[in-house]
């Protein structure tokens, strides 16, 4: 017989990076606590017993048109969510990234008195939009920071936090000959992986650039072969929109960001965790970000730090490039190719940081 304690848990996880992380954390609580599920998350998730309320993809949305053009579906699905989690009576909500979507239901759960809030993945507050920092501190009562900068900011703001640690300490880099057998990669090529994101508006954003980067560097470069890994099969086609009818040798997979960054000289990252798993791989990533010009225009005048890339947060100085908006150009990424292929800039200046 269980002696475990029964808990249930309302989950809301809005992109495929989250379900990797909120799987994680159901996968420890079961170890404790019998639990039940109920919310709405992705395939990870599911595999832990959750039923998803509906399709966890209705919650890709970024930006600000994006939101604003799907507010009356968003609003309409977090409504259903915290009614069902008033209906289910739910002992904790654990809000995954998303935090403009969560908040509001942290808010919801707050209000209901017995249910305790938890947000895994902290909002960029260091970063920008500080002002958010007020309903953080009123609604939820624990933020688990993946990252120790985004902890000791919580500290000086006295807001209850957890440094958790990021997933990728734990990653398991493949060997290189095995993912060239798994994919059938020519053993005399050159492998480079483009990471365009998780999203369609990403993929629609960024992937014109980076096909006149990849044809610009192939026209001078024919021995290089292109690694692009897809979430799923509707962002594998997006992408294959862009790529259908182009010269160019392209392998497309599906769940293969790692195995393509762990046989990779260097990366073309869009902004996101994707550029720290391409550093941990050895992959030195160039980070690039674009948006419509709205978006940006807004948000530069939010923004409270220069840097934009994890890798080059966490170093506390620009080690890796970053093309944003007007600089991110095929021309620009095609420099910066050659100046971390060509020379070893990036290496010294990691083991510089490393030593000091």
């Amino acid at each position: 017989m269980s002696t475990k304690q029964d808990i249930k848990i309302g989950i809301v996880i809005g992109e495929h990076s989250g379900d990797i992380l909120g799987s994680k954390i159901i996968e420890s609580l079961k170890k404790e606590f019998n639990v039940s599920l109920v919310g709405v998350g992705g395939p990870l998730t599911e595999n832990h017993g959750l039923e998803s309320i509906f399709n966890f993809k209705d919650l890709h949305i970024m930006g600000l048109i994006e939101p604003i053009l799907n507010i009356r579906k968003l609003l309409k699905h977090r409504k259903l969510i915290i009614k069902t989690f008033k209906k289910e009576k739910i002992d904790f909500f654990i809000g995954v990234d998303s935090p403009d979507f969560n908040i509001p239901i942290h808010k919801a759960c707050k209000k209901e008195g017995s249910i305790k809030t938890i947000q895994l993945v902290s909002p960029s507050v260091w970063g920008w939009r500080q002002g958010r920092l007020k309903n953080i501190k009123k609604y939820i009562d624990l933020t688990l920071c993946l990252f120790r900068f985004e902890h000791d900011f919580y500290i000086d703001q006295k807001i209850s936090s957890f440094l958790l640690g990021h997933p990728l300490s734990e990653i398991d880099i493949k060997d290189s000959n095995y993912v060239r057998s798994k994919y059938n990669l020519d053993n005399n090529k050159q492998y480079l992986a483009i990471l365009p994101g998780s999203r369609a508006s990403e993929i629609s954003n960024m992937m014109p650039t980076y096909i006149a980067f990849m044809e610009k560097l192939y026209t001078n470069k024919s021995d290089f072969h292109f690694l692009i890994p897809a979430a799923d099969n509707l962002i594998k086609e997006k992408i294959e929109s862009f790529t259908k009818n182009r010269d160019l040798p392209i392998t497309i997979s599906i769940g293969a960001a790692r195995d393509f960054l762990s046989v990779s000289k260097c990366s073309i990252v869009t902004s996101g965790t994707a550029t720290l798993e391409a550093a941990v791989l050895g992959a030195p990533p160039i980070i690039c970000y674009k948006t419509n010009n709205f978006n940006y225009f807004i948000i530069s005048r939010m923004l409270k730090t220069k840097l934009i890339g994890l890798p080059n947060l966490l170093l506390s100085k620009k080690i890796f490039p970053e093309l944003v908006q007007s600089d991110c150009t095929p021309e620009n990424i095609y420099n910066s190719f050659q100046s971390i292929i060509y020379s070893n800039k990036i290496q010294d200046e990691i083991e510089g940081q490393e030593s000091s």
